[in-house]
């Protein structure tokens, strides 16, 4: 889409912000992608947010470390780790999921929370139940 091969990086970051697009560079220490398969683990990866028109896309760059599902049925090394914020419910939906659900469908994040529960902590379909 943009061909910056050898744009000065100011000029670009400038040409981003006339298209409406917000860039950035998050302080994160982990983190987990959840697959069928087992999750995929980045310790100090480097990422990056994008804004852009209320999209939000982000950026991960670093090594994974493959971890291996902990067996059928069985909760995963990540699921089992204590959240340092303790922002998740007896239930095990993340105040970060419910507050997604409610931003996207412009509801109350007790409404989120139900939806959540009622689709199994799916979030597209909370979202589309929703709308």
């Amino acid at each position: 889409m943009f061909g910056g091969g050898g744009m000065n990086p100011r000029k670009m970051k400038q040409m981003m912000k006339q298209m409406g697009i917000d860039v950035e560079e998050l302080d994160a220490e982990r983190v987990v992608i959840e697959t069928a398969d087992g999750d995929l683990v980045f310790d100090g990866a480097q990422v990056t947010k994008m804004d852009a028109q209320g999209q939000e896309t982000y950026q991960i760059v670093g090594s994974p470390e493959e971890v291996a599902d902990a067996g059928a049925g069985g909760p995963s090394a990540v699921e089992t780790a204590p959240d340092e914020d303790g922002d998740s419910d007896d239930a095990g939906i993340p105040d970060e999921d419910v507050a997604l659900v409610a931003e996207r469908a412009g509801v109350p994040q007790s409404t989120a929370r139900e939806a959540l529960e009622d689709n199994d902590g799916d979030l597209a379909a909370a979202i589309a139940e929703l709308e």
